[in-house]
């Protein structure tokens, strides 16, 4: 395994254990703190190493808008669009997963996942830096053309997904973003079929009737000998 795969683990292992849901936080907003132990990257920008909380802007939106702000949240820090990521087993703690980069690079986070929750959000990257990332970790990233972070115009930008091979195609058709449907369950095993009754009575009515048969003959035998005179 590369010291870069390592770094990758390390670092999702500290910031699941940091991650914890901040004091009144609901799972509507899925308001977060995490703390990270060195630089990384969200679509636009690069976070110092530190403390931001995550939260989720207009939860009944069509559109998810991850706000990032200071640890306090009393600023915000940048406006991130995110599209829905599944995973298949849930945890208790806060997951952030993060895209293979250049070497020497931040970190780039790739999707957030909130406690106990199987949904999560993959971030949306301007598209150059999509490309980039698309090329860096082999995997389909989604992007958009703006560059813009104002709150109206992330509601309406355009979303698609560029390909390793800077392919770009709508999200839907290259992109995962509804549950994997749920395995059919096996159809019930079929009654075993019953054996057609072949075998004959015959035999043991023979049986039986030889035995009376046997029966009379000999109380016929000890009924003579009992009507015999006595010499």
């Amino acid at each position: 395994m590369s010291k870069k795969l390592i770094g990758f683990g390390l670092l999702a292992l500290f910031v699941c254990m940091a991650g914890i849901p901040t004091a009144g936080a609901t799972t509507v907003d899925k308001q977060t703190v995490l703390t990270f132990s060195q630089p990384v990257e969200i679509p636009g920008r690069v976070l110092p190493a530190g403390t931001y909380t995550f939260k989720l802007l207009d939860p009944m939106s069509d559109r998810n808008i991850v706000e990032v702000a200071n640890a306090n949240d009393t600023k915000a820090v940048a406006l991130v669009v995110g599209i829905p990521d599944y995973r298949l087993t849930p945890t208790d703690k806060t997951v952030i997963r993060f895209s293979e980069v250049q070497p020497g690079a931040p970190e780039a986070v790739k999707a957030w996942f909130y406690p106990g929750s199987d949904y999560g959000l993959e971030f949306v990257y301007p598209k150059p830096r999509a490309v980039e990332l698309a090329t860096a970790s082999h995997s389909v990233v989604p992007a958009m053309a703006t560059a813009e972070t104002s709150r109206e115009k992330l509601k309406v930008a355009p979303l698609t997904a560029v390909t390793p091979e800077h392919h770009e195609a709508p999200v839907a058709s290259l992109i995962q973003t509804t549950p994997a449907p749920a395995p059919a369950a096996a159809p019930a095993a079929a009654p075993a079929p019953e054996l057609p009754k072949t075998a004959s009575l015959l035999p043991t009515t023979l049986v039986g009737g030889l035995g009376l048969v046997g029966l009379a003959l000999g109380l016929m035998a000890y009924g003579r000998r009992a009507s015999r005179p006595v010499r």
